[in-house]
């Protein structure tokens, strides 16, 4: 082979090769050039062998290694290059490691090329002989002889021309023919980071001359070919367009990739870019299998402690005694379906750095796909503007493409002030979001970010951030005058009701009957920011109302903007936060699309959950308003099974889920049936499979799924070229109809998997057809809210919509970045507090009593068992105030009538008491472990469950039944008795409800059982005190998972609320009767009579 005088280089491990020419920058250094060069592990200088050489631990890719570095790495690591992952050799004066060759004596480096089956061959037909062998490999031209080297005569009918023949990774590049290969490169990366190590310099980055020998004359060597510089030049511009960015199929206006291409071998494996979005983190096994151990362990003392409970019953207190067994097994059967689900709990981590080398190419469009957000709100009184001007900032401010974000507000309650409201954010937007992009700020809610109490100026490096920070501090303070001047407007309305600017009745002047109304606020051509960039499109919805309609409350008005959305923007995916739900991290959305668009794994992924993180709550949490328990330790739990439940708010959706079609299927391989064999084997291996009843199994589950088939077309508006892409899968148009509606441009979006609208749609035919689909009427005779969109039936809509996905076969996410993705606000007073309980209750009371009910809906589906029971635990929680409410009531009565309900207690019975409560504590503490929550934060969750489920939960479970079996509405008013005073006053409102007297009650009967039973023991003497343990252990527990409910009754310790004073006259009363009653200082058998010893005569 004539190489021209030009160097050959190459692996032969790796299948690569290339010439070197005298005029490329990449060549070898000296030995003195090298001798400065530092160990990229350590960073020590790399040493001089004793040859007088640099040492070099990689003959592959003499990626930099000290030998210290290099004989640890054979003794203790994987024995391989940490940049192109080839085993280390033994080199001359290093110890030897299992795994080396047998060697004579003598270092495998000085027979590295000791060839044989070459005698009589000169070494330049050696060379030639070995690189056409390897080049002739996979290429359909095995002529090589018996020592697998071509024969001489063909070496030398393949004269030198101006290109490399080059075959690496044994595949062929499409743009060469098959003469002309060239070498396939990934980007160049950083030092000793790469998956794959470059073959040669990337010309891009200068290097330095590094002759071997200095003083040798250049033009010895001779020149390349410049046409093939420049056509090696070109080739690698189009392998870097090819490798730089990989189309995710599903990405909005990003490419059909499918998964063959995917996997294509012609496309090597970048440093990042092709590497997964996200990973799974499993608990580490030495906290998580302590933790099923000990569950196990519980469940062999919960079985224990009912065989001796059953077995001993309590004879002289048998009504006692069977309803405190009948309640203990309530609560194990209720601790069973909440501990199951927690059996495989895992975190998330997501790679944002990969996300944008993925789906971010620089100099081109971003191929991320859209997101429309969603932001509810109904009355402006209650949700005050300011608050939602803040959400709707946040979101548009968000780190995402502007071209890609779209927010929409429904305004449920049409009020003007929503509208004026929101007419001055999208004004005071156009400051707000440059100053937020410029500097990077968090969080990108100004109510928030101004409120901070933190060095503002960390990080910021700037000259001009202190001044315009300054200046944009002003502008929101004028911002939150003009909202607060439109509350005070708003407070008295005119008697004929608001008028627009040009004179024209508002149209929401009547709440309950108004038409639909869209005002596009952002997004439109020519309005720009303050610096004449893009906004993101803010647009504002209020749907129609008319008398005699049932609306669905927030369902319907989710519903109605999924429609809206989907003729206006049409995103892939969706975002929907309630109005005082603000985003606090402002790449949350590129948190959800590393599992969205992750190719491997986002297929099946219907949603992505995010925890609700709150502010404004004291660090004391008094009612467990943050609910650390659920979102750090139910949820992660969840997420190793089936995914978390959808909680309401903060969640990123897949439009195609929320239509009601099926989770995509993978197809299984054929496996090998009966079929396959011949007849006599059937004799050996079982009869035959039915061929009709399995025909009919296929073409039932066929018809099953044929309203979830995902057809693809696109079709145009109003005299535009229809383009509609059949497939023999799609859905008949009337069938479309039935389910979506009559809208065709609302079909013609939901037919479209990867989303958008046509560029060339006239914006005021979109509008109109957008008011249409909000409607009142349009759902009539469709399956929205049964199987589309958020489903109706219950006001905990967010579980229910859920779980119809669930059984639908999607998975869902639950992501937890470091920073929270998202805040709100909570109620922390006790009554607000109680009554957000109460409406979840009865949103899950309703739901069992429904056709929904998990007990019974959805099998054969895609639920998994685990997540079953999950949904069921979540449906069946009010029944527990029943047995809760009678278990608190035991104490009191067990104290006032002297009984109790276990009998004298064994050696045995007190063993199995201690360990019960052993195994319970030992299972708070293991999940306060893995699940990083607080004792604090486990002992508040304790006590609200005994508060909530002896007022919200037994009124729900009420309220409910009526409802659903007798259609009767019951509300239960709030009446504020305090004002505001101070920081956390909010906590100090006492608001009168009749929720309170449940709670009250039990507290009180406990403390007067309490103080009957003490005086009872000390009338008695020393032997009453002993079985008086047991009740007033009792006693004192119920007392103490009341405690938070006590400090909220009584307000501030310098008040005592009117409400309190007349039930204290009352309870007073009833207590007196009950001293009465018991009779404490009189003994049970009647007052003891004796013989007077004086003589009285």
């Amino acid at each position: 082979m004539n190489t021209g005088g030009r160097l050959i280089a190459g692996s032969h491990n790796r299948n690569e090769f290339i010439l070197i020419n005298a005029d490329e920058t990449a060549r070898i250094r000296s030995v003195q050039e090298l001798s400065g060069q530092v160990c990229q592990i350590c960073g020590d200088e790399i040493e001089i062998t004793v040859d007088g050489e640099i040492f070099v631990a990689c003959n592959e890719c003499a990626f930099p290694v000290c030998r210290h570095c290099y004989e640890y790495e054979r003794r203790e690591g994987n024995q391989a290059c940490p940049q192109c992952k080839t085993r280390y050799k033994r080199l001359k004066g290093s110890p030897r490691v299992d795994g080396d060759e047998e060697e004579d004596g003598v270092d495998d480096l000085e027979h590295e090329f000791d060839y044989g089956g070459f005698d009589g061959w000169g070494p330049e037909q050696v060379a030639e002989a070995m690189f056409a062998s390897r080049l002739n490999t996979g290429r359909g031209s095995h002529l090589n002889d018996a020592s697998g080297v071509s024969a001489q005569s063909e070496l030398n009918a393949s004269p030198l021309d101006s290109t490399i023949p080059l075959l690496t990774y044994r595949n062929e590049d499409v743009y060469i023919t098959s003469d002309d290969h060239a070498l396939i490169v990934s980007p160049r990366s950083s030092h000793g980071n790469r998956v794959h190590p470059m073959p040669f310099p990337d010309p891009s980055t200068p290097l330095q001359p590094r002759p071997m020998v200095p003083q040798k004359d250049i033009a010895v060597y001779g020149y390349g070919s410049v046409a093939w510089k420049d056509r090696m030049e070109e080739w690698k511009r189009r392998q870097s367009d090819r490798l730089q960015v990989v189309k995710h199929e599903g990405g909005n206006g990003g490419g059909n990739f499918n998964s063959d291409e995917l996997d294509d071998p012609d496309l090597p494996m970048m440093d990042e870019g092709r590497q997964p979005l996200s990973r799974k983190l499993p608990v580490p096994s030495s906290k998580i299998n302590p933790y099923r151990l000990v569950i196990i362990i519980r469940l062999v003392i919960v079985g224990l402690f009912f065989h001796y409970r059953i077995l001993h019953p309590v004879k002289d207190a048998f009504g006692l005694w069977l309803t405190s067994v009948i309640c203990e097994i309530w609560f194990a059967l209720s601790w069973i379906l909440d501990q199951f689900p927690k059996m495989y709990p895992i975190e998330r981590e997501t790679y944002l750095d990969r996300l944008s080398l993925r789906y971010e190419k620089e100099g081109k469009p971003s191929e991320l796909a859209s997101i429309d957000v969603f932001v509810s709100t109904v009355d402006p009184m209650k949700e005050p503007p300011l608050i939602t001007a803040n959400t709707v900032l946040s979101i548009l401010a968000v780190d995402y493409p502007v071209d890609k974000v779209s927010c929409y507000v429904s305004d449920d309650g049409a009020a003007m002030l929503t509208f004026e409201a929101l007419s001055e954010t999208s004004e005071f937007a156009r400051k707000w979001v440059p100053f937020c992009k410029k500097f990077n700020i968090e969080p990108r809610a100004p109510e928030w970010y101004f409120s901070q109490k933190i060095d503002y100026l960390k990080n910021k490096v700037h000259p001009s951030f202190v001044r315009e920070r300054r200046a944009m501090k002003r502008d929101y303070e004028e911002f939150k005058v003009r909202i607060n001047g439109l509350v005070s407007t708003a407070q008295k309305v005119p008697e004929d009701g608001w008028t627009m600017q040009d004179g024209t009745p508002w149209p929401g002047n009547n709440v309950r009957d108004h038409p639909g109304m869209i005002q596009v606020f952002l997004g439109q051509s020519g309005v720009r920011d303050v610096e004449g960039d893009e906004l993101p499109r803010l647009v504002y919805v209020s749907r129609e109302k008319r008398p005699g309609f049932d609306h669905h409350k927030k369902a319907g008005a989710m519903n109605a903007l999924i429609r809206v959305s989907a003729v206006l923007s049409n995103a892939p995916y969706m975002l929907n936060v309630d109005c005082d739900h603000y985003i606090n991290n402002s790449k949350a959305l590129r948190e959800a699309m590393c599992f969205m668009m992750d190719p491997t794994s986002g297929k099946k992924v219907c949603y992505v959950q995010f925890p609700q993180r709150f502010d404004g709550i004291d660090r004391h949490d008094r009612y467990s308003n943050r609910n650390v328990v659920f979102f750090d330790i139910n949820m992660k739990g969840l997420d190793g099974l089936q995914g978390p439940i959808y909680v309401g708010t903060g969640c990123v959706f897949r439009r195609q889920a929320l239509y009601g079609y099926d989770a995509p299927v993978k197809k299984k391989p054929p496996g090998k049936t009966c079929n396959c064999w011949p007849r006599w084997c059937c004799l050996c291996c079982g009869p035959r499979k039915n061929t009709k009843s399995s025909a009919k199994k296929s073409k039932k589950k066929s018809k099953g799924r044929e309203s979830s088939n995902q057809v693809h077309a696109l079709e145009n508006i109003e005299g535009q070229n229809e383009l509609i892409t059949k497939k023999s899968s799609e859905a008949p148009q009337t069938k479309l109809e039935k389910k979506f509606g009559q809208s065709p441009v609302f079909i013609a979006s939901a037919r479209l998997e990867d989303g958008g609208v046509p560029r060339d749609a006239n914006p005021a035919a979109l509008l109109r057809e957008a008011i249409q689909v909000i409607s009142c009427g349009y759902e009539d005779k469709t399956e929205w809210g049964k199987e589309v969109g958020w489903i109706y039936g219950s006001v905990t809509e967010d579980i229910l919509t859920g779980f119809k996905m669930h059984c639908h076969g999607w998975r869902s996410v639950y992501c937890m970045p470091k920073r929270p993705a998202f805040k709100g606000s909570a109620p922390i007073n006790l009554s607000d507090r109680l009554h957000q309980v109460l409406r979840w209750a009865l949103g899950s009371v309703e739901i069992l009593l429904s056709r929904h009910c998990p007990l019974w809906y959805g099998y054969g589906g895609g639920l998994k068992s685990l997540e079953r029971f999950s949904y069921i635990n979540s449906v069946v929680y009010p029944l527990t105030s029943i047995p809760l409410l009678a278990y608190c009531t035991l104490p009191a009565i067990c104290l006032l009538t002297g009984k109790f309900i276990v009998p004298q207690i064994s050696n045995y019975a007190s063993v199995l008491f201690m360990l019960l409560f052993v195994s319970i504590a030992a299972t708070s503490l293991l999940e306060m472990q893995w699940g990083g929550v607080g004792l604090d934060d486990i002992w508040r969750n304790e006590q609200f469950w005994v508060i909530g489920g002896v007022s919200s939960h037994l009124f729900a479970l009420f309220q409910g039944l009526l409802k659903v079996l007798a259609g009767v509405n019951t509300n239960f008013t709030v009446t504020s008795k305090a004002a505001d005073d101070g920081e956390f006053s909010d906590l100090y409102i006492f608001k009168w409800t009749s929720l309170l007297i449940p709670p009250t009650t039990l507290l009180i009967m406990n403390i007067v059982g309490v103080v009957v039973g003490i005086s009872d023991a000390i009338n008695n003497g020393y032997d009453s005190w002993g079985p008086l343990f047991g009740r007033l252990f009792f006693a004192i527990w119920v007392i103490v998972h009341l405690y938070p409910f006590l400090k909220g009754l009584l307000g501030k310790q310098d008040r005592m609320p009117t409400i309190i004073l007349v039930w204290s006259i009352l309870l007073s009363s009833i207590l007196t009767l009950l001293w009465v009653r018991v009779n404490p200082f009189v003994s049970r058998d009647g007052p003891v009579l004796e013989v007077c010893g004086l003589n009285c005569d």
